[in-house]
C-alpha cells in the first residue's frame, strides 16, 4: 500500500486494516512453514503493510 492511500482512511478503517494484514501476516508464516510459498516475498509485504498502518495510527493518536 502506498502512503498516500493510508493517509485517506480514517481511524477505524486503520484499525481493521490492520487485524486484517495480521491475520494475513500469520496464514502465510504457517503456509510457508508447511509448503514453501510460490512466491515468499508476500510475507515481508504483508509485514511491512502492518507497520506503515500502525505508524500512521500513531502519529493520529498523538496529534
Amino acid at each position: 500500500m502506498k502512503q498516500s492511500e493510508i493517509k485517506e482512511f480514517t481511524v477505524e478503517e486503520l484499525k481493521e486494516k490492520i487485524a486484517e494484514f495480521k491475520k494475513q501476516h500469520a496464514d502465510l508464516k504457517i503456509a510457508h512453514s508447511v509448503t514453501p510459498l510460490e512466491n515468499p516475498l508476500q510475507i515481508r509485504k504483508a509485514r511491512r503493510t502492518v507497520a506503515q498502518l500502525a505508524t500512521e495510527l500513531t502519529k493520529r493518536d498523538n496529534q
